[in-house]
């Protein structure tokens, strides 16, 4: 028995042994590196002959640097060849690679025109040609890999349209194609059947027209980006389908139309024009952080239920909590949720690359909106930066400013705004930059804690105003400028003044009757008399 088990074992081990020889000369697997070396071929430039040395049949096609192998039929699933600086077309005879599931060749120097055989590629999941050379249309024969998830072809020479056939790609995720040369209108039914797209990223193109409709049939759509077209139109009422959408860039294109729910909303430097209209139902931006409606055509107030809706923004921010970027994450990485936007904050224009969970902004600078600031902008607890500037505001500042203890930069020039400036607004501890230059505000400035930081530039065009930093003087019948201690308690000038001179006789008359007490119970009132003349003639020098 024992001789039996023996030989039945090393029967299992040679069979094992044979068939894994037979699989690493099977000629599929010869097909695979048949496929490799013809690309290897194509390169006319390897600064760091990392296939120069490894691409070679004496060594095992699945050690090949950038290789990966499956491991029930030692086939190439994965070819990963990004970041090498590499020279190259793409030849034919890739399209062998029958198993591919992933090709990742971004952040190379491929050109050319992509072969038709890489339709063959039917198992391909995840193809990234990002930040290469490729130029040329875009076939239709992309629209027929079934499996396909991810598409980046971003950062190339792309031209013409985005072929319809992209809309037969059922399964797909992620369709990036921005920094190319596209042009012409999004085909209307493109988006039909991507049921399962989560990111559609195409800004820096040249797309013109309108937004398709069918745009937002794709109820997972998470992260839209589309600035730097030549859009033009109303945004689709269907927007409001987007309920997964954080992320939505639209800016640099010539549209118009209504706002909804967002996490980041950047709709800066468009045509906007008309209200903010909010609706009396249940809208709630639980989510938005930073908004950004800058440079625009919006006219009307304010919109005061926008405010109110900002429920991150009017809650209080923990400082406990450890600050992190705004992210959510993508397919094949993390995406950032605020790519180069930009604010005017501690009175520069600043780029943000990334933001921090804790940046709370609002910007609704260079637009036509009128009428009195809304108290309620008092509630938003965590707001950091707060532009107002160059509208057509009108009235007093509202006091309840003075709650915004995390606002760092108010900037309310160029608006309409009179009246006195509150001196509530000195309890913004805070506050780093003030700008509320070009309005009509008057009287006298606040001195002291916050308000001695600010200079000239705080105030300017304001003809009315006087008092320190300002080279103008006060009136002898204006009220004297409120001063604040370290804790912000307001101190009286006049009413110091006048304790010290009582304090100042009440302690001379005890110290007098003190001192002619003594003289004249010690009978040497010539003592006396010498130290009330010296302190006299101290008096009358002063």
């Amino acid at each position: 028995m024992a001789k039996t088990g023996f030989l039945t074992l090393m029967f299992l081990l040679l069979f094992a042994a044979s068939r894994a020889t037979l699989s690493a000369n099977s000629p599929n697997n010869s097909t695979d590196q048949s496929a490799l070396l013809a690309l290897k071929s194509h390169i006319t430039h390897d600064p760091h002959n990392l296939l120069a040395t490894n691409w070679s049949t004496s060594t095992y096609i699945c050690n090949w640097i950038g290789v990966t192998c499956g491991s029930k039929h030692n086939r190439v699933v994965a070819l990963n060849l990004s970041s090498m600086n590499l020279t190259s077309t793409i030849p034919s005879p890739l399209g062998n690679l029958s198993f591919l599931t992933s090709l990742d060749i971004r952040h190379n120097r491929f050109h050319g025109a992509l072969p038709i055989e890489l339709t063959n590629l039917h198992r391909l999941e995840y193809l990234n040609f990002g930040n290469n050379s490729f130029d040329g249309e875009i076939p239709a024969w992309f629209g027929y890999f079934p499996e396909l998830r991810s598409l980046i072809m971003h950062d190339n020479n792309f031209t013409g349209v985005i072929p319809s056939a992209l809309g037969n790609l059922s399964k797909l995720e992620k369709l990036i194609l921005y920094n190319n040369y596209f042009k012409g209108h999004l085909p209307s039914g493109i988006f039909d059947n991507l049921s399962e797209l989560q990111e559609l990223d195409l800004n820096e193109n040249r797309i013109s027209g309108r937004i398709p409709k069918c745009l937002f049939k794709c109820k997972k759509l998470r992260f839209l980006s589309l600035y730097t077209n030549i859009l033009e139109g109303t945004i689709p009422i269907e927007i409001g389908n987007l309920t997964e959408l954080r992320v939505l860039y639209l800016g640099g294109n010539n549209l118009k139309g209504n706002l909804d729910q967002l996490q980041v909303l950047n709709l800066r430097s468009n045509r906007f024009h008309g209200e903010i209209y909010i609706s009396d139902g249940t809208i709630s931006f639980t989510r938005l952080r930073v908004v950004d409606l800058s440079h625009n055509n919006f006219s009307d107030y304010l919109p005061m239920k926008f405010f109110e809706n900002l429920h991150v923004i009017r809650e209080r921010y923990e400082s406990k909590v450890k600050p992190e970027y705004m992210i959510f994450p993508s397919l094949d990485g993390v995406v950032w949720y605020a790519q180069d936007l930009s604010f005017t904050t501690k009175g520069l224009e600043t780029e943000f690359q990334f933001l921090l969970t804790t940046w709370m902004a609002i910007d609704f600078s260079h637009n036509n909106f009128f009428g009195e600031i809304p108290k309620t902008l008092g509630e938003l607890h965590s707001l950091i930066m707060l532009n107002l500037s160059h509208n057509c505001l009108t009235g007093l500042i509202p006091s309840s400013l003075s709650e915004l203890s995390e606002l760092e930069s108010l900037d309310l020039s160029s608006n309409k705004l009179q009246g006195r400036i509150p001196m509530d607004l000195n309890n913004l501890g805070f506050l780093e930059v003030l700008n509320l230059s070009q309005n009509n505000l008057v009287g006298l400035i606040p001195q002291g804690k916050q308000f001695d930081t600010f200079t000239n530039d705080s105030y300017r065009g304001n003809l009315g105003l006087c008092g320190l930093p300002l080279l103008k003087r006060c009136d002898n019948d204006e009220e004297t400028p409120a001063k604040f201690d370290r804790d912000g308690v307001v101190v009286d000038d006049e009413l110091n003044w006048k304790f010290s001179i009582l304090m100042g006789y009440g302690c001379g008359l005890v110290l007098g009757m003190s001192m002619a007490y003594i003289a004249f119970a010690t009978g040497k009132s010539w003592w006396f008399i010498r130290i009330y003349e010296r302190v006299r003639q101290r008096i009358t020098k002063t």
